[in-house]
This record gives C-alpha cells, sequence and structure tokens, in this order.
C-alpha cells in the first residue's frame, strides 16, 4: 500500500515539475498579438460607411458595380461598370457620374471623392494645382463608363498614379499597382 502511495506522490512530483517547465518555456516567448477584433470590425465598419457615402455621392450602389483604377504612362483611367449586364439603371447613372467627374476634375473639384473617402486623396493637391496640364476624358463603355486622365507633365503624372494607387487600395479592386502596358 505504501508503494502504491509513494508511485502516486511521485507521479503528480513529475506532473508539476513538467508543468513549470513548461511555463517557464512560454514565458520567456514573446506573446504572439492576437487579432484585435475591434481593428477588424473598424475596418469592416470604414468599408461600410464608404460605400454608404460612396452610394450617396456618386448615385449608384456601390455592390452592384465594379470600379477599376488603372495606371498608365500619361496617367490612367477610372472605369465603373455595372455587373449586371441588363442593369440599365446602374449602367445609366455610371455614365452620368462618370461625366460629372471628367468635368469637375478638369475644373479642380475633387469634392466627391473627398466625401466618399471622408478625407483629402494623396495626389489631389497637386491634380488641382496641375489641372490646366492634366485632361479628362469620359467614354462610355458596354456596361458603364471610362474617364481617362492624361498628361505629360511629370508632376502631374505623379499625382495621377498617387491618387490612382489610393483609389486601388481604398476599393479593394485589385488592380495593379504599377504602369502596366502603354
Amino acid at each position: 500500500m505504501r508503494n502504491k502511495h509513494y508511485f502516486v506522490f511521485a507521479l503528480i512530483l513529475v506532473s508539476l515539475m513538467v508543468i513549470t517547465v513548461q511555463l517557464k518555456a512560454q514565458q520567456q516567448k514573446p506573446p504572439r498579438p492576437s487579432p484585435c477584433p475591434m481593428q477588424q470590425h473598424t475596418s469592416e465598419h470604414d468599408a461600410a460607411e464608404m460605400n454608404r457615402r460612396g452610394e450617396q455621392g456618386m448615385g449608384f450602389s456601390q455592390t452592384a458595380t465594379t470600379h477599376h483604377f488603372r495606371l498608365s504612362k500619361e496617367g490612367g483611367e477610372i472605369e465603373v461598370e455595372a455587373n449586371d449586364a441588363h442593369d440599365a439603371a446602374s449602367r445609366d447613372q455610371i455614365r452620368m457620374h462618370l461625366r460629372h467627374i471628367a468635368e469637375s476634375f478638369a475644373a479642380g473639384d475633387f469634392e466627391i471623392p473627398m466625401f466618399v473617402h471622408d478625407q483629402t486623396p494623396p495626389g489631389v493637391p497637386a491634380m488641382r494645382q496641375l489641372k490646366d496640364a492634366i485632361s479628362y476624358k469620359f467614354a462610355e463603355t458596354e456596361h458603364g463608363g471610362r474617364v481617362r486622365i492624361n498628361t505629360k507633365d511629370t508632376a502631374a503624372i505623379a499625382a495621377i498614379h498617387e491618387f490612382l494607387r489610393f483609389q486601388i487600395k481604398e476599393h479593394h479592386t485589385g488592380d495593379p499597382l504599377d504602369v502596366i502596358g502603354n
């Protein structure tokens, strides 16, 4: 009977020693940062707020349409299309909005992107200052439209690229952040 008690006592003692060693090892490792649920919520909340402001400022559903922002050697382009080929209402609203954007940007008015993003997007101050060196040309596409942004001015090109990269990131379009092709 005594041997049984010694065996149980020894087993408990060894178990405590193993647990102590494991605890000391964990204390020596730097703690891993756990994902903050508030940060994820804030990002989702921010995206939802941006989409809400986008619908208000652009006049069409942000989920029923797809934005693309592309960089080119002489500037870039903004393209928006209705996701549903039969959604004539979104297509027409996109076209109206992009016509307005081309005119507004040419005049140095960037109030809509400032409203949608709740901040002045990077590149906008320089694009305003260099507005006479930049052209904005609207064109219809099958399911929406596009605004081509062109210039020969190197400072304006840099500002346009900064603006378009910001848009790509904010709208999570997945478009390339570098100039591709012409």
